[in-house]
Parts: C-alpha cells; sequence; structure tokens
C-alpha cells in the first residue's frame, strides 16, 4: 500500500517534469494556435526514450513498464495535453497492440521504429456511426484466397497519430466473418501508411489537442496481406477491451498532469495578481478554490497509482481503471474550469495556460470510453 516513488521513478518523473517545463512550454502555445505538429518535441521525447517507456529492451525499449508511462503522462500534461496524447496514444493504442498480439514477424518489424519515436502509429476503432457501441462496427475484411490478402472497407473516426509524416501504420478494427450465433467477428489488422485505398481525410478542426493529429480514415477496397492480421483471427473485441483498460488508466494520469497544471497556474498568478490592495491568494475564496483543486487532483492520482498497480501484479483492474479515469477526468474539468475563473479575464485568453487547459480538458471525459461507459463498466463489475 506504500504509494511513495522509488528513487528511479522520482528520477524519471523529474527528467520529464524539466523537458516539459524547458522544453514544450517555451513553444507549445504557438503549436497550439497555428494548429502544427510538434515534430521536434516529439524527435527530443523519442530520445529520450518515452515511446520506448513500458516495453521490452529486446525491441529497443526502456525495459520499464505502464506506470513509467503514465508518469511521464502526468508530467507532460500538466504543460500541455497536445503532447501528452501523442505520447499515449502512439504507446498505448499504436505500439502496444503490436507488443501485446504480434507474431515475432510484425514486432520485429515494427517495434523498433515505434519505440524509438521515429514512426507513430494509429489504432482505429471508432467508426462515424459507432463510438461507445464498438459492437457495432461495420468496417469489413474479406479474405481474398487468391491473392492471400484482405481487402478491407469502411471508415473509422477521431483516430489520433493517423496522419502526421512520420505514421507508420493504423490497426484497424473489421468484420471479418459471421460467428454461428449470428454475431459478428471482430479482428485486428495492420494497415501501413501509404497502402494503396488507405485514405487519410484531412484534419478535423477541433476544439482542443490542436496540435495533436486526428483524422477520420477511409479504406476503399484496401489490400494488406494476410499476415498483416493482428493475433487470432476473431479476438479483436477481447483485444481492443484488453489495450482500453490499459489506456484508461493512462488517461486518468494524463487528466491528473491538466488538474495539477491547472493548480500550478493558479498559484503563480494567485500571487502575482493584485485585487483591492494585495495579491488575490491573500483572499479564503481563492484559497479555497486552490485547496479543493489540489485535494482533487490528489485524490485522483491515488485512483489511477491503485490501478496501475493492480494491473502491473497481474490482479483484476478494468473497475480501477474504470474508476481512476472516470475520476480523474471529471476533476480535470472541474479544475479547468475554477482555473479559468480565478484568472477572470485573463483566463479567456490564449496566452494564458489555463485557456488551453480548459479547452483540453472535456474530451477527457470522452475519449477512450465515456463517462456514461465508465459508470457501466463500474455496475457491471460489481454485478449489477
Amino acid at each position: 500500500m506504500d504509494f511513495r516513488l522509488s528513487e528511479e521513478q522520482k528520477a524519471l518523473r523529474d527528467s520529464v517534469r524539466d523537458f516539459a517545463r524547458e522544453v514544450v512550454a517555451p513553444v507549445i502555445a504557438e503549436h497550439y494556435e497555428q494548429r502544427t505538429f510538434p515534430y521536434e518535441i516529439i524527435r527530443q521525447m523519442g530520445k529520450m526514450g518515452l515511446f520506448g517507456l513500458p516495453f521490452g529492451e529486446e525491441y529497443g525499449g526502456m525495459g520499464g513498464d505502464y506506470f513509467a508511462l503514465c508518469l511521464a503522462l502526468e508530467e507532460l500534461a500538466r504543460v500541455d495535453s497536445s503532447v501528452a496524447i501523442t505520447l499515449e496514444a502512439a504507446v498505448s493504442l499504436g505500439a502496444m497492440p503490436i507488443y501485446r498480439f504480434g507474431t515475432d514477424e510484425q514486432k520485429a518489424r515494427w517495434l523498433p521504429k515505434l519505440l524509438s519515436g521515429e514512426a507513430l502509429a494509429g489504432f482505429g476503432l471508432t467508426e462515424p456511426g459507432f463510438g461507445s457501441d464498438a459492437g457495432g462496427t461495420e468496417t469489413r475484411a474479406v479474405l481474398d484466397e487468391s491473392t492471400n490478402e484482405w481487402v478491407i472497407n469502411g471508415a473509422k473516426a477521431f483516430i489520433t497519430n493517423s496522419g502526421t509524416d512520420i505514421t507508420a501504420l493504423v490497426t484497424v478494427t473489421a468484420v471479418t466473418g459471421i460467428r454461428p450465433d449470428g454475431s459478428k467477428e471482430l479482428s485486428t489488422i495492420i494497415v501501413p501508411s501509404g497502402t494503396p485505398g488507405f485514405i487519410v481525410a484531412p484534419g478535423y478542426s477541433k476544439v482542443g489537442w490542436t496540435a495533436s493529429d486526428t483524422h477520420e480514415l477511409i479504406f476503399d477496397d484496401c489490400r494488406v496481406p494476410a499476415e498483416n492480421l493482428l493475433g487470432e483471427r476473431g479476438r479483436g473485441f477481447a483485444q481492443f477491451l484488453r489495450i482500453l483498460d490499459e489506456g484508461r488508466i493512462a488517461i486518468a494520469a494524463l487528466a491528473v498532469g491538466l488538474a495539477q497544471g491547472c493548480v500550478d497556474e493558479s498559484i503563480k498568478y494567485a500571487k502575482e495578481r493584485h485585487a483591492f490592495g494585495q495579491p488575490i491568494g491573500n483572499y479564503q475564496a481563492i484559497q479555497f478554490k486552490v485547496a479543493d483543486m489540489e485535494m482533487k487532483a490528489h485524490t485522483a492520482r491515488l485512483a489511477y497509482y491503485d490501478a496501475a498497480a493492480r494491473m502491473l501484479a497481474g490482479e483484476p483492474f478494468k473497475r480501477q481503471a474504470a474508476i481512476a479515469k472516470l475520476h480523474a477526468s471529471t476533476i480535470a474539468v472541474d479544475n479547468a474550469r475554477e482555473a479559468t475563473q480565478i484568472h477572470g479575464g485573463y483566463g479567456f485568453m490564449n496566452e494564458y495556460p489555463v485557456a488551453r487547459f480548459w479547452r483540453d480538458s472535456k474530451i477527457l471525459e470522452i475519449g477512450e470510453g465515456t463517462s456514461e461507459v465508465q459508470r457501466m463498466i463500474i455496475a457491471r463489475d460489481l454485478g449489477m
């Protein structure tokens, strides 16, 4: 039950914290406003080994664990969520499915590039007509036995890291058949970038995360080799449920980082801003707001620490991951709102980080399982 960090974990946390403050903070606002992808930051993150944190050294990873990734995500999101979500999606949604379910050949081909940050990968699950209802997948993949290729047709929506200049592949879920009971057989298939019939639509115009990469993907008779099947045919649903359970811990860590960043910026502003002859931080109304914000960030951090600990111990963690994601995303929105209020009119100006935090926070209650879905997961795990 000891949630204190080891010296190695503290060193990782501190190095990422310094990187976020010294490298990310000075330039990210311009990327955010210009809606440009921060390639130079991503390259430096790759050199730091952040994309390889939870992977084995045999593929170029850092030999760490998933909790190490979460620590890095929290510190990045404390300054900017676009950079943090790029790392989160690249690792938990991009590389992790190949690491968990890929063949030796698939791992050898793709992981070295992904774990070094030289290349990014996306995970195509959500569809234009089906978000939370992943079982409603309509994208189809038919095996052409004459050429031994999968022929993919369909579309995916809101896919992160899917259209950058360094995107190497997207793993997509598709219906590959019908089971004897009439239900859909879902499988996952690796689609390399540049494959004919793999069309990346223009990037979305987003409210937040504007320095990250998000696209709709279209598959029009897109052909890939049969060996691009990831894992066992028909196990796609179980595979992406496992990936999403893990990813919810990572998103919780990201949300805690944003919430803590709101505390940081509020304390700084409250010391500098004067009203009625003294710093506004001297007023109990502001002090209580900041105290509540710190309390929320602290308890949400404990929730994702607990979920990560259970996961790494090989214990059931689905409910705890859902709790962590639900609570952390909720308090991230709360803290962003309060930080904006503390800043007053300046909180509505993009020159202040809290305006970016406010715009970035809402998606945390939607992506990788909405708050409603998290409540469903918790209730079902309680036997209801």
